[in-house]
Formats: structure tokens, sequence, C-alpha cells
């Protein structure tokens, strides 16, 4: 399920890293990613908006 999720998502993020998209991508992956086993032993992916309370997320510079 972790790898699904992973390999979902075309960005990179925190301690998620992709050298194929370098990017942070909040417009398509800002979000919570909920994956699903199925009784055919696929898996499924769907998301959830993030919610922004409080401090919005901004580039981090190392």
């Amino acid at each position: 399920a972790i790898v699904q999720g992973a390999a979902a998502r075309k960005e990179s993020r925190g301690g998620h890293s992709r050298r194929d998209f370098p990017k942070r991508d909040d417009v398509n992956f800002l979000k919570h990613t909920l994956i699903y086993k199925q009784p055919d032993g696929k898996y499924t992916a769907e998301y959830q908006d993030v919610v922004i309370t409080k401090y919005p997320p901004k580039e981090r510079k190392y």
C-alpha cells in the first residue's frame, strides 16, 4: 500500500522524493492518499483534500 501511494504521487514532498518530479505540486497533490486493497488483491487509491487551518504550506529551502 505504501509503494502504491508513493508511485501515484507525481511530485516530491517531505521525505518523498522523485528525480522525475523534483518539485512539490500543491494543486494536484496537497491531499491525503487513501489506499484500499480490493477483494481481487489489487489496490485502488482515493484522495481527500487537506484542510489547512493554521499554517499554509510553503517551500522548504535547505
